[in-house]
């Protein structure tokens, strides 16, 4: 049984870990409406882009004109996974989850006899990647030092993968991420953008006669193909960060109520063995006034 010091000491701990949740909690909620902000104002230009870009899209793929983004390289048999997370923990399962989806595809793609090769943005990604899938990492992206995520991050690890495509690297590109919804619910996603793959919906489709374009759809899809592609990592990253300051929002606040359950629990510990010290005394003073 521990002693009346040792409860003490424990319950003053973890005091002291619930100010510094209930900090972290505070800070991750005042990031949490900035973050919040700009993914859901980053969506409608994604969204409109994206219809534009299928619109485009539909009238030359499969053509000889196709630019190589759209149309590809004509194999799948290299994949690069550019898998999002974030740089910091103690956000509860937004990294493993993102990790999670990753892993499967990854082993899901060598099981089919392809090549995988693995780029992290994010210093969680990779740390949880490295331990078994060492062997398929070719790049790391370091956003440490960003404090506000803007489009110029995005542009270059979009350079990052085109530079590789243009290469020759890989045939097939992926992005993962996680998709906000709300502080407590958060969707780990998988998005193709290379070759680009785009859909519209019916009112795009019976819009699309509407359009003409000049000049023509090859010219303009080759200048827009690299934009539409660092235009899909950023509302990526956006996502990615209200996701990260909506989860460990969520984390903080539930290990500031453990926190507080625990300073109860010990606290009624620390009553009883002071009790049970107090009532012993008692007993051996008035043991010994009796022998007297």
């Amino acid at each position: 049984m521990p002693s009346l010091k040792d409860l003490k000491n424990r319950i003053e701990s973890v005091k002291s870990t619930r100010k510094i949740t209930k900090a972290m909690q505070m800070v991750a909620a005042a990031k949490l409406r900035r973050a919040q902000e700009a993914a859901e104002a980053g969506r409608p230009y994604a969204e409109r882009f994206n219809a534009v870009m299928a619109r485009l899209s539909a009238s030359t793929k499969g053509s000889d004109t196709a630019p190589r983004l759209l149309s590809g390289t004509g194999g799948d048999q290299t994949h690069l996974l550019v898998v999002m997370t974030a740089e910091r923990g103690l956000c509860g399962g937004f990294n493993s989850s993102i990790v999670k989806l990753a892993r499967t595809h990854a082993s899901k793609l060598i099981a089919e006899g392809k090549t995988v090769k693995i780029l992290t943005v994010g210093k969680k990604g990779r740390e949880q990647l490295r331990r078994d899938y060492g062997d398929y990492h070719v790049g790391h992206v370091d956003l440490s030092h960003v404090k506000r995520m803007g489009y110029d991050h995005a542009r270059s690890i979009a350079d990052d993968v085109l530079n590789r495509f243009e290469e020759g690297e890989f045939d097939v590109a992926k992005i993962f991420y996680s998709e906000f919804e709300s502080v407590i619910t958060q969707h780990p996603q998988v998005q193709q953008i290379i070759p680009a793959a785009f859909e519209a919906d019916e009112e795009d489709d019976s819009e699309a006669s509407f359009y003409d374009y000049e000049p023509d759809e090859g010219e303009i899809l080759a200048d827009l193909l690299p934009r539409g592609v660092a235009t899909q990592i950023f509302a990526a990253l956006l996502e990615n960060g209200a996701s990260e300051q909506g989860a460990r929002m969520s984390a903080m606040d539930n290990a500031t109520r453990n926190a507080g359950d625990m300073i109860e629990k010990l606290t009624i510990e620390f009553n009883r063995s002071r009790q049970a010290v107090i009532t012993n005394e008692l007993i051996e003073i008035i043991s010994g006034a009796e022998a007297l």
